[in-house]
């Protein structure tokens, strides 16, 4: 029989200091005539960038980019992190730093070129840090039926599933006591997180996920 749980996020809150990260806003894709291209219209580029990530953690971050007049674009970066990798075909930069990379990555630029005209997103920091305090409180209601609509009566406990990408959950908290109605999530960086949970019975059988729930942690 499977079960299912139903997740409310309750609060959420950063306390540690981040790092100096850009507001994101898109860049003003007003521009003169070009003279090569004078009906050319330049992309635009926007996405705020996570500012903080803890050592031996994955960090991603790709920007949202469009051209009005269709054509194909690339990316580029400067001062990219030693740790860090660049995709020039998506602008996406990802990487996994070490505790020897703790520290400031400052003056960041990622931009995005139609071969004609170059916006960039605004400068930005990634701070490497050895913890973080970032904290997602959630709370639930014990699931009472199978999905057959009988009773429940070997719950056993949950399942936390939780990541930085929509529907895509790298970590999992498992939770052996089915007398629970909420959890911290600690120790997180700032930025977006998907957040959502599983319940198991007594022989392992497990739910479908809850209903997926979005938490920002600045």
């Amino acid at each position: 029989m499977r079960s299912t749980v139903f997740l409310v996020l309750i609060a959420v809150f950063m306390s540690a200091c981040g790092g100096g990260g850009s507001d994101g806003a898109p860049a003003n894709s007003s521009e003169p005539p070009n003279p090569r291209n004078p009906s050319n219209t330049a992309p635009s580029i926007s996405g705020k960038p996570p500012a903080e990530v803890v050592y031996s953690s994955k960090y991603a971050f790709t920007p949202q980019a469009r051209d009005p007049d269709g054509d194909d674009v690339f990316f580029e970066i400067t001062n990219i992190p030693s740790w860090a990798s660049f995709e020039p075909a998506t602008g996406e930069l990802w990487g996994e730093p070490s505790l020897a990379d703790v520290g400031v990555y400052d003056d960041i630029v990622i931009s995005v070129s139609d071969g004609i005209v170059d916006k960039e997103l605004p400068p930005f920091s990634i701070t490497v840090v050895e913890n973080a305090t970032g904290t997602i409180s959630l709370s639930w209601q014990p699931p009472t039926q199978n999905e057959d609509g009988s009773p429940l009566l070997d719950l056993a406990g949950y399942v936390i599933h939780y990541g930085t990408t929509s529907g895509e959950y790298d970590n999992e908290i498992r939770l052996d006591n089915p007398g629970l109605t909420s959890h911290l999530i600690e120790n997180l960086s700032p930025g977006n997180y998907y957040v959502a949970a599983t319940s198991f019975n007594s022989t392992g059988v497990e739910s479908d996920y809850s209903v997926e729930i979005t938490a920002t942690v600045d």
